[in-house]
């Protein structure tokens, strides 16, 4: 039998990112511990990103809009491995992810050390709605447009991630997925984000 989603059990690191032990989810995020996750974004062959909007009952960000899919490492689990399962999990799909880059744990990612990955597909994607709302791909004018709609809610980890990964676009560190169309709209990358 399945856990509730807060009963899980999840690793929790140190300010290296190095397993200390484990917790339980809800604990985990009530006292704001380390932990790890990954966020995929997902691009179709137009360079439009998928999005979903979380479900109203998510204990952290309900009825916002968030990454392509994302989620925490199970015990023992590799960044790897769990990006490809939430792929399934949250969009029924599976295709070829590259791993892009890490960022360190802060506020905005809720304390998660996250490896963040990005991939491309134009099979059909089957939302959880256990998970999300809703999802579709948007255009770069018109993530541009929600991003900058105060009434739309937008999970800060995906603001967050949305930055990183402009600034990695354009230093072409994900040119072998031919994802140039993506930069339309994009915001430049601060200076201070490492290459």
């Amino acid at each position: 039998m399945q856990l509730p989603p807060e009963h899980e059990e999840l690793e929790i690191v140190d300010e290296s990112n190095r397993v200390i032990g484990v917790r339980e989810r809800a604990e985990i995020h009530r006292q704001g511990l380390w932990h790890r996750s990954v966020h995929i974004f997902i691009f179709n062959s137009r360079g439009e990103i998928y999005l979903q909007k979380r479900s109203p009952r998510k204990d952290q960000y309900p009825d916002h809009w968030d990454s392509s899919a994302a989620g925490h490492l199970i015990p023992g689990e590799s960044p790897e491995i769990a990006a490809h399962r939430e792929l399934g999990e949250e969009l029924g799909i599976d295709t070829e992810l590259i791993e892009a880059y890490r960022h360190p744990a802060c506020q905005e990612t809720g304390w998660e050390f996250v490896t963040f990955f990005v991939g491309r597909t134009d099979e059909a994607i089957l939302l959880n709605l256990e998970e999300a709302t809703e999802g579709r791909f948007f255009t770069a004018t018109q993530l541009t447009d929600l991003l900058g709609d105060p009434d739309q809610k937008v999970a800060p980890g995906f603001r967050l991630l949305h930055r990183v990964t402009a600034f990695h676009l354009r230093k072409a560190a994900f040119k072998g997925l031919e994802l140039q169309p993506s930069l339309d709209g994009l915001p430049p990358g601060p200076a201070a984000y490492p290459p």
